[in-house]
């Protein structure tokens, strides 16, 4: 290869670098920003988060949480803004993600991956709204009933959960199922790019089962309605992403007979 034709790749390459990074600055912008508001309203969205203990507990002003370090709650906040500031800014994140690989692809590639860029976010917040709705009300609830009310010869206990233990536990599931929910994104994914099959994805489908409720026992709290709560959804999950890759394979079985039988009608015109 000459000193020219390794000048010529060297320019596009350069272009690539010079345009990522300025999707990378638009991305961090957009995250500091958002870190910005989420840490100003850090207390009001802690108290939204507070809503399945509430539910849980059957009375608001029943539910006290402790902090027992100083700086405790200050880093609390913090993770919270930073949680709050990813979701937030994920269409931006996504925007600049599109912008930056667009220019790479066909039109009707373009085309295949937006849908897929879209539908990410709402099955994230699908997943995400059953926590906050169902699951965290339920698994509280569960904790709670192990309280102990005291007396003669038993001891007094009470749930007195931490603030940092609790946001923990929240951000956990919710990234938990909100990821699991991406469960028909990826499959659809690799069945266009045919690396799987739906005839695959069924055979499998015992050891799919297996599988799911073995990440949701390492990623849900050690209770079996968290197990069960994540579980479930991810199996019908997995049933429609097989229906996904089914309707791809025969929509491609489509094009390819389609695109047989033009060139059988174009063949005694030639």
């Amino acid at each position: 290869m000459s000193e020219q034709d390794i000048d010529a790749s060297r320019a596009p390459l350069l272009e690539h670098l010079i345009e990522l990074r300025q999707r990378l600055l638009y991305s961090i912008i957009a995250i500091a920003v958002a870190f910005g508001v989420c840490f100003y309203f850090a207390d009001q969205v802690f108290n939204i988060l507070l809503v399945p203990f509430e539910r849980a507990v059957g009375d608001a002003s029943e539910v006290k949480l402790i902090f027992t370090a100083p700086q405790e709650y200050f880093f609390t906040q913090l993770k919270l803004a930073l949680f709050g500031a990813l979701f937030i800014a994920f269409p931006v994140l996504a925007t600049q993600i599109y912008m930056f690989v667009a220019p790479g692809l066909y039109k009707n590639e373009r085309g295949a991956f937006l849908p897929f860029l879209l539908a990410t976010p709402i099955l994230f917040l699908m997943g995400a709204s059953l926590v906050y709705f169902l699951i965290m009300p339920l698994a509280l609830g569960f904790f709670i009933g192990m309280e102990q009310t005291g007396g003669e010869g038993q001891a007094a206990i009470e749930l007195l959960p931490r603030v940092s233990e609790y946001l923990g536990l929240t951000m956990t599931l919710i990234f938990a199922f909100g990821l699991c929910f991406q469960l028909p994104v990826l499959m659809t994914l690799l069945g266009r790019a045919g690396l799987i099959s739906a005839a695959q994805l069924r055979k499998g489908r015992k050891y799919a089962v297996v599988a799911v409720f073995a990440v949701a026992a390492i990623l849900t709290p050690p209770d079996i309605i968290s197990q069960l709560g994540l579980g479930i959804p991810t199996l019908v999950l997995y049933e429609i992403s097989i229906l996904s890759v089914a309707l791809i394979e025969r929509r491609r079985k489509e094009n390819a007979e389609e695109s047989e039988a033009g060139e059988g009608a174009a063949s005694p015109n030639a």
